[in-house]
């Protein structure tokens, strides 16, 4: 199951792909249709209402299905509308966690660089962007733009003080974030929040898997191509730090709340890494595939983003 925020003529939605991933199925509309009352407006308020909505959407899909007819009215083809990012704007700050696989760390300085505890930092709401749209180049700002793949954990249930043994019970989903990061002004203030921060520097998408359709999300292999070369190629299994103790350590003294996403971390292989750096330039495109949940596809632009 696949779960998207999609717009089509200026009405922003909650959809779901169907069995053909050419098509998608606008929730709401369903199931009005479908004698579903007060089903939720949007993906965020889906993800609020926790696991039990799986059913309700579920249902809807068989409906719509079942009754092909009926339901024709609420199916676009996916190039009939626009992929927006899953939460288009987070209610809070995108959670990130730095230096998370060891060979990133080293290419980023060496191996005393291995963190031996969560390094977290955020990224401002207003950096969010959804599937093929732009990255803004901001070339007035940064000449050092950055890219870095990974898997993101969407939070679908209030907790804090969350047990390793629980965290993943507290899981709604998984998405791809790019956490595209401006070096020189990461350098420059010596913290990472400005350079993680610049417009369009989250691309998210370009949907959410549930957490019950991800068999393993601790061992899903992660690739980043740029301009169709591979640049990072590694897996989840890799993580210095796993996801559930990501949620446990995040949640020690800080309510964790339905909508939060917490970005993984970035395997090796980003442009700061080589030599020389290889950083993004306008036009582009950097594609990051995760096993069983998509590709998330962006190209550098000098252009701000639709919204």
């Amino acid at each position: 199951m696949k779960l998207l925020t999609f717009k089509k003529e200026e009405r922003i939605s909650a959809g779901v792909l169907m069995e053909d991933e050419h098509l998608v199925l606008d929730l709401s509309k369903a199931a009005s249709l479908s004698g579903q009352d007060h089903f939720p407006g949007t993906l965020l308020e889906c993800i609020q209402g926790g696991n039990p909505i799986i059913d309700e959407i579920t249902k809807i899909k068989e409906w719509a299905i079942n009754n092909p007819e009926n339901a024709k009215e609420t199916i676009y083809k996916v190039d009939e509308i626009e992929l927006l990012a899953p939460i288009p704007r987070p209610l809070k700050n995108v959670f990130c966690i730095g230096k998370n696989y060891a060979e990133h760390a080293i290419e980023m300085g060496s191996k005393d660089d291995i963190p031996e505890h969560i390094m977290v930092f955020t990224k401002a709401p207003t950096t969010v962007i959804g599937h093929e749209q732009v990255i803004e180049a901001h070339e007035s700002v940064t000449a050092e733009l950055d890219y870095e793949g990974e898997l993101a954990i969407i939070i679908g249930k209030t907790g804090r003080a969350i047990s390793r043994e629980d965290a993943m019970d507290y899981v709604f989903g998984y998405t791809i974030v790019n956490d595209v990061t401006a070096r020189d002004l990461q350098k420059q203030h010596k913290q990472f929040f400005l350079g993680k921060s610049l417009d369009s520097t989250c691309p998210m998408g370009p949907w959410i898997v549930p957490a019950a359709f991800v068999e393993n999300p601790s061992k899903l292999s992660i690739q980043t191509r740029v301009n169709g070369e591979v640049r990072q190629n590694s897996a989840t299994d890799q993580l210095i730090f796993p996801l559930d103790e990501i949620i446990s350590v995040l949640s020690s003294g800080m309510t964790l709340e339905p909508g939060d996403v917490i970005a993984t971390g970035t395997p090796a292989g980003v442009g700061k890494g080589f030599k020389p750096p290889r950083y993004l330039k306008k036009g582009d495109t950097i594609e990051i595939e995760i096993e069983g949940i998509g590709t998330l596809k962006n190209t550098v632009g000098s252009t701000k983003p639709s919204n």
